[in-house]
């Protein structure tokens, strides 16, 4: 018995001198904390450079700036030439540093890449693990801030200028606005506070904002039951049209008809108000992005879409209305006796990119959904009234134009016809 023991107590001696080694979790930073001399001399991982790795610690006099990225985010790669060129300006006195979690075998790729070329010289952190964990966060480009060794703040890039890099060094009041990032699986600005209150249930939550969110990239999410059930929608930083789209999409889907733009007429006095395109975060379009998130009980989930698009209607300035409205079509029709569409099975196919149209085993709405979403063949809307509802074999090869197409069609017992037919229009007006 007294052999058992002391063996009992060498064992757990023996494991604790073992945890007492091993190293301790870095916890998160926050704006304001010391950067622990940890963070200052692990080698990390470096990519493009002579030096397999180096430590952050031989710049810390600088102001140093931590660029989050990846090989996939177009914002980031356009960042870094305005990167490079602020680095040049204040050298000796800033660093910037871009750091990714994709592994050296991917980013070899993609700097081997025609793409990629233009950034073959970039020297950054490769496969990270480590300072990910103590900057968390959900979206890119990222900016953490270090400054007399603490970190100093966490912003997009769109707010790394010349300017405030000179007010930082030179000590001023800086004018950078803060970006603690959120993500989507909690409602829209709501605080964590609430989750704190155990005797209060949400049942209801409406946002609408205009205007950049820095905290969230542009986007949307979804709120789920336990069983996938819906009840709830999210948008953020884009156009009030794309809301819309995405309110409509959903609408026309519970009456089984795919939305397309050609089911959808502006007739807003000022279009480019509600509706452009995005192409660099730093578009000056700040003032004309929404946020839009909308929760109703699970039990009237059935009714997220509809009270939606009424509560947009009311509070954003502008009326979208899905109306019916007679309109001209072209019109699939079956004109053959035999059955030519019937698939042979096999494996799924719907090769319908460009010009080039293959069906196999594989539904005739995919057609239709193709020659909707493009004005390519015709700006009319395309319905299917074959009543086929089976897959379908058709290979039409390539076709260029509406009458190649009209010709593709015919071997298959189809035919295209021009005619009027009342459809779902969903029409965007300015409010009265």
């Amino acid at each position: 018995m007294k052999k058992k023991f002391c063996r009992e107590i060498l064992s757990l001696t023996l494991l604790a001198l073992l945890f007492l080694q091993l190293p301790a979790q870095q916890k998160a930073l926050k704006i304001g904390d010391a950067i622990p001399e940890k963070v200052w001399t692990t080698p990390l991982s470096v990519v493009n450079a002579p030096q397999k790795t180096i430590k952050l610690g031989k710049d810390r006099d600088k102001l140093i700036l931590l660029d989050f990225w990846a090989t996939w985010c177009g914002s980031c790669l356009k960042n870094f030439p305005k990167m490079e060129a602020l680095e040049k300006q204040f050298e000796g006195k800033l660093k910037v540093l871009p750091v990714t979690g994709e592994d050296l075998a991917t980013l070899n790729k993609f700097f081997a890449s025609k793409n990629g070329q233009r950034f073959k010289n970039l020297i950054s952190v490769a496969g990270d693990p480590f300072l990910s964990k103590i900057f968390p966060h959900y979206a890119i480009p990222f900016i953490v801030w270090i400054k007399d060794g603490k970190v100093l703040n966490t912003t997009d890039a769109s707010q790394v200028t010349a300017d405030n890099i000179q007010e930082i060094l030179q000590g001023k009041k800086s004018s950078v606005e803060t970006v603690l990032q959120i993500g989507r699986d909690r409602p829209l600005m709501l605080a964590e506070q609430f989750d704190l209150e155990k005797k209060t249930t949400l049942v209801n939550y409406t946002l609408l904002s205009k205007g950049r969110i820095k905290a969230i990239a542009p986007g949307s999410g979804f709120h789920r039951s336990n069983d996938g059930v819906v009840y709830g929608r999210q948008w953020t930083n884009i156009s009030l049209m794309n809301i819309y789209r995405g309110i409509a999409y959903e609408l026309f889907e519970k009456e089984n008809t795919p939305f397309s733009e050609k089911r959808l007429v502006n007739l807003v006095k000022n279009p480019e108000a509600i509706d452009f395109t995005i192409t660099h975060e730093d578009d000056p379009v700040d003032d004309r992005l929404y946020n839009f998130e909308f929760i109703v009980p699970q039990n009237k989930a059935d009714q997220l879409y509809p009270n939606m698009l009424k509560a947009l209607n009311e509070f954003s300035g502008y009326s979208a209305l899905i109306e019916k409205q007679r309109t001209k079509c072209l019109v699939l029709k079956k004109t053959g006796a035999s059955d030519d569409l019937k698939t042979k099975g096999g494996t799924v196919v719907s090769n319908v990119l460009e010009t080039t149209i293959i069906l196999r085993n594989a539904p005739l709405e995919h057609l239709i959904v193709y020659l909707n979403v493009n004005n390519q063949f015709t700006d009319l809307n395309v319905i299917d009234e074959t009543g086929y509802t089976d897959n379908v074999d058709l290979n039409l090869g390539t076709v260029k134009d509406l009458a190649e197409l009209k010709k593709a069609l015919q071997k298959y017992g189809l035919t295209l016809i021009e005619e009027e037919r009342d459809l779902s229009i969903l029409v965007v007006r300015d409010r009265p």
